[in-house]
């Protein structure tokens, strides 16, 4: 099991999932904010970028691609 923190609420997950895995097995189905409304998942193969976020303090980080690695800070992100 791995723990990773979401818009400071901590969130556990399994080895080898990604991102975005431990956000939707966490009931999590949108995180970012668009002009046109809140984004999640949508290809799941990193062609969309519905699915950045920010993780540790790297913006744009797709999080359908992304494993999820102990100890991550994961951010929501807002884009105009």
């Amino acid at each position: 099991m791995i723990r990773i923190t979401v818009d400071a609420e901590p969130l556990e997950g399994r080895d080898g999932q990604t991102i975005a895995g431990v956000l939707i097995g966490a009931g999590r189905t949108a995180w970012r904010t668009a002009h046109t409304g809140d984004r999640g998942v949508f290809c799941g193969i990193g062609v969309c970028h519905d699915c950045l976020v920010t993780v540790n303090g790297v913006e744009g980080v797709r999080a359908c691609q992304r494993e999820a690695v102990d100890g991550d800070r994961v951010e929501r992100e807002v884009r105009a």
